[in-house]
């Protein structure tokens, strides 16, 4: 179904089954399947192909030679009727791949709102990325990664299976991440290592000086304590309930799987 609103251009190719919503553009030479779903105000610039049972939001702009919802690259995968989700007012930039997923995991690939998905960044099978995020220009995530909101991934970075990478974290271009990364934390390298607070992203969103001191005092626990993470954990939760910033510590601790980057 198209809504009389869309607009098509001619060189480009909707199969039938495809639901465009209104006011959606489909610029020259994009191929949209038979089992996509484009909401409103959503605009394919051009050469954009989108396959798969994708399902993409309102007021996205995906640019040119972006391809989303194609078969991944997991050898286990059958051809299963696997998804990718995208939010709304995503801008999904040139040459960005993002694949469908897999029934070995949850069988999606599901991103949020409000992302900038920068020049020829990677986003392979079973990947969950939150709301206000940002991957600069050649970052690549292994499936199964989780990027939780405002997280910011540089140039350059690629990023182990299974990893998790916290809120508010910034990762610095050309590191290698193989290990999670604990929400609110400057990180570099390859292998990736912390270097302290991402004091100056937090302060652009608003957090107060108070949230800030118990913040550095939860990372200290974490990092310059010599105590184990068990202590730590007990400590941190201390903290928490009087400052609940600190609470993403412990919740990212209960999901941690891969162990956090030292």
């Amino acid at each position: 179904m198209i809504d009389a609103t869309a607009v098509i251009h001619p060189s480009s190719i909707v199969e039938e089954g495809a639901v465009i919503g209104a006011g959606v553009q489909i610029n020259p030479f994009c191929v949209v399947g038979s089992n996509v779903r484009i909401g409103a105000g959503t605009v394919l610039k051009s050469h954009v192909v989108v396959h798969g049972h994708t399902s993409i939001g309102t007021n996205n702009t995906l640019w040119p030679f972006a391809s989303v919802g194609d078969v991944n690259q997991d050898r286990k995968y059958s051809g299963e009727p696997t998804r990718v989700e995208i939010g709304d007012r995503n801008h999904i930039r040139e040459s960005v791949t993002i694949h469908r997923g897999t029934v070995q995991a949850n069988g999606i690939t599901r991103i949020g709102n409000d992302n900038l998905l920068m020049v020829n960044a990677h986003i392979a099978h079973d990947c969950i990325i939150g709301s206000n995020c940002i991957l600069s220009n050649n970052a690549t995530l292994a499936g199964h990664v989780n990027v939780d909101d405002f997280a910011i991934i540089g140039g350059m970075t690629a990023v182990h299976q299974f990893c998790i990478i916290g809120s508010y974290v910034m990762v610095g271009g050309c590191s290698g991440v193989t290990q999670d990364v604990p929400p609110y934390i400057i990180a570099q390298g390859n292998h990736a290592r912390p270097f302290g607070i991402n004091v100056v992203g937090l302060q652009r969103h608003g957090f107060s000086k108070e949230a800030l001191s118990a913040i550095r005092t939860a990372y200290k626990m974490l990092y310059r304590s010599g105590k184990t993470l068990d202590k730590v954990k007990i400590e941190i939760a201390s903290i928490a309930n009087s400052h609940p910033e600190v609470q993403l510590f412990y919740d990212f601790f209960a999901r941690s799987t891969r162990g956090i980057i030292r």
